[in-house]
């Protein structure tokens, strides 16, 4: 029974008790209505401003984005025509090159191929002349000595000399 009084007592509030805790909550709501409430709704106001314009601001950017993404590809685009532009004039110079190359190779070796052929016939009349001279000269001296041979006698002399005269007077 002690504990029904005491929870009677707990649940069912005295007049007194009642008229303070409704001063003292009129006292606590005037107090914030007139300090607290209104800088409150003010940075609620403030904070709910800021969130639209952050929202704002995250949908231009995002907006920027799709057009930086957009000009990049363009870019992107670009760079590529060009890189292959430049690779076809690289390969186009270096055909140019490579052909201009070969022709004036060829040009070259014609030239080494002139000179050596005349180098060459310079050395094969050089050489001509040279067997041709050393063959007078063996003609001669084997002439001298077949004549030194038969002419060691005077009779053979007169002969020789009579048989060349008939020759020439003969012509």
């Amino acid at each position: 029974m002690k504990s029904l009084i005491i929870l009677n007592a707990l649940t069912t509030p005295s007049l007194g008790l009642i008229i303070w805790t409704s001063i003292i909550f009129i006292l606590l709501l005037f107090i914030l209505t007139k300090f607290a409430w209104k800088p409150i709704l003010s940075a609620i106001k403030s904070r709910e401003q800021k969130i639209e314009q952050a929202l704002l601001e995250a949908e231009k950017v995002k907006t920027e984005m799709l057009q930086l993404k957009s000009d990049n590809e363009k870019l992107l685009q670009q760079a590529k025509l060009e890189a292959d532009n430049i690779i076809k004039e690289a390969r186009d110079i270096n055909e140019k090159i490579v052909s201009h190359a070969k022709s004036e190779a060829q040009k070259e070796a014609q030239k080494v191929l002139q000179s050596a052929n005349d180098s060459i016939n310079a050395q094969k009349n050089a050489a001509i002349a040279e067997i041709k001279q050393q063959v007078a000269s063996l003609s001669i001296d084997i002439a001298t000595k077949i004549l030194k041979k038969e002419l060691s006698n005077t009779d053979a002399q007169k002969q020789l000399v009579k048989q060349m005269l008939e020759e020439v007077s003969l012509n």
